[in-house]
């Protein structure tokens, strides 16, 4: 999940996996693109490159079609502009040249961010990509984890699981258009920022392990006054507060925000007759 797919039609060697494993096939990337299959709904046909086509259909009818000028996918790959919710840790908002998953920022406050991030962009569409017999998909690539899109002001849904791919064919138009894609995060990252901090609570030694001793370990030995109190965790220090301590300083990062690529992918329609 964190390289780009490879495929190869025969089994490979120790040797050969050797070789790949030198060339630098197994390198993590943020550009990572996967080829959607083509899919049918009850009306059409959708096909993503040119070539001729052989289908059944349901009533044991054998059909030819020949496709062409399907279209290339445009990459989004411009600048994009990112805002954090306040009192979260991270800065009100940054400029990212290009997507990357937000744990690898600088910034601390970005780097172990936790909550929703919201992405913006603007991208041009050519009038030539858009016709009658074309559906065109917002492609986001790697997302983590969830993805809320807004295009030309039209809130097209909330996305959780692969691929993140919208028709946003109704809302285009031709010229300029805007985007925007609200990220949600898990909070694993926050929980690993706040142990770089001091400790503000005490719990049991010897937390953020796995296995059979993470059920036995880090349980918080007493409540906090404002927890228990029901009103809300002082500013300062630590951003999150658990009552387990899930992790340590030292436990990895995971990937985090808008990864991509984002692309526009154009499909031709194929209608039933």
């Amino acid at each position: 999940d964190m390289s780009v797919p490879v495929l190869f039609s025969k089994v490979l060697s120790d040797k050969e996996i050797s070789q790949l494993v030198a060339k630098g096939y197994t390198k993590n990337t943020d550009e990572r693109i996967l080829d959607w299959m083509p899919y049918a709904d009850t009306r059409s046909l959708l096909a993503w490159s040119d070539g001729n086509y052989e289908f059944v259909t349901s009533d044991g009818i054998k059909r030819e079609v020949k496709v062409e000028k399907t279209g290339s996918p445009v990459m989004i790959n411009q600048k994009w502009e990112v805002s954090f919710p306040k009192g979260l840790g991270a800065p009100e908002q940054i400029s990212l040249p290009k997507l990357f998953s937000l744990h690898k920022h600088e910034d601390e406050g970005v780097k172990y961010f936790s909550g929703t991030a919201t992405y913006k962009t603007n991208f041009v569409v050519k009038p030539s990509m858009m016709s009658e017999d074309r559906v065109i998909f917002l492609d986001l690539g790697a997302v983590e984890v969830m993805a809320e899109v807004i295009v030309n002001g039209v809130n097209k849904g909330i996305f959780w699981s692969r691929p993140y791919l919208i028709d946003v064919t109704d809302v285009l138009k031709p010229g300029e258009n805007t985007l925007e894609i609200k990220v949600t995060n898990q909070w694993t990252n926050r929980l690993i920022g706040d142990e770089q901090l001091p400790e503000e609570n005490e719990y049991v030694p010897g937390g953020g392990v796995n296995g059979i001793a993470a059920l036995s370990r880090g349980a918080i030995r007493k409540l906090p006054d404002w927890y228990r109190n029901g009103v809300n965790k002082p500013e300062g220090g630590r951003v999150a507060f658990t009552t387990w301590k899930h992790y340590r300083k030292d436990s990895p990062l995971i990937e985090s925000g808008l990864i991509g690529p984002v692309r526009l992918i154009p499909a031709k329609k194929i209608e039933f007759k």
